[in-house]
């Protein structure tokens, strides 16, 4: 356990050393250096087959394509049931201003523990990270072994055209009592939402949805959501979903 949180530290250590000339910088330029780490691009059987930067990952090209690569998404709730929604900075790059889920990101291949695939092992630790850096969930918060590895998700979203979607997006529950302290440069709100509240909030938001997010909530969330204490029986690591 304790080989684990130290790994999971060093990614953040590596995080950090990429921001760390931004100390008085301002959010805009946090958003710009995040856009040189690099994924891992897959194949549609999410096989790695070679990497690129997160710029280069999400730009759509002339005709319209965009590299596909390994993604996840958390959906974080509480000991009530009640899950995290998260509104994005205004600084984003890629869908700012936009409701989402807990978190949202990608394993990184210069952290060579969120390579590893056995288990998914990469993906949560990459997810650990992450929460930690958005919302300040301490680490020992989100331990490994506290994310249910759902599925994963294969779709593709244009955004605006100059800026898009196209991953194999590994879907993690995790039902934790956490500390948050948001990063102003990630997230401008969170709340959490009971499943009662779930379709009269969706509707009376200022701000569009993130596309996985309203994808997800589409398919999946609400049959997920009310079969929370009883998720493995809709756990499916040996196909894609395709949206």
């Amino acid at each position: 356990m304790l080989g684990q949180l130290l790994r999971a530290a060093n990614g953040l250590v590596r995080e950090c050393r990429t921001y760390s000339k931004a100390a008085s910088v301002s959010s805009a330029k946090l958003q710009e250096l995040a856009m040189e780490e690099t994924c891992l691009v897959v194949n549609d059987q999410d096989q790695t087959i070679g990497t690129a930067s997160k710029r280069d990952c999400h730009r759509v090209a002339p005709d319209g394509n965009i590299r596909l690569h390994r993604a996840f998404s958390v959906f974080l709730f509480n000991s009530a049931g009640d899950m995290l929604l998260q509104r994005r900075s205004r600084d984003k790059i890629t869908f700012p201003d936009c409701y989402t889920n807990a978190c949202c990101s990608h394993p990184l291949y210069d952290i060579k523990g969120e390579r590893e695939e056995l288990n998914a092992l990469g993906i949560r630790r990459a997810a650990q990270r992450r929460l930690n850096y958005e919302l300040g969930i301490p680490l020992a918060q989100a331990r490994l072994e506290n994310f249910h590895y759902l599925t994963r998700i294969h779709y593709a979203d244009r955004g605006d055209g100059t800026w898009g979607e196209h991953e194999i997006d590994y879907i993690l529950f995790l039902q934790k009592e956490v500390d948050l302290k948001p990063n102003d440069s990630e997230v401008s709100e969170v709340r959490y939402i009971s499943r009662k509240q779930l379709d009269q909030t969706i509707s009376t938001l200022s701000a569009p949805l993130t596309p996985w997010f309203r994808l997800i909530l589409q398919h999946r969330l609400p049959l997920w959501w009310d079969n929370l204490h009883q998720l493995k029986k809709f756990q499916n690591h040996e196909s894609i979903e395709r949206f």
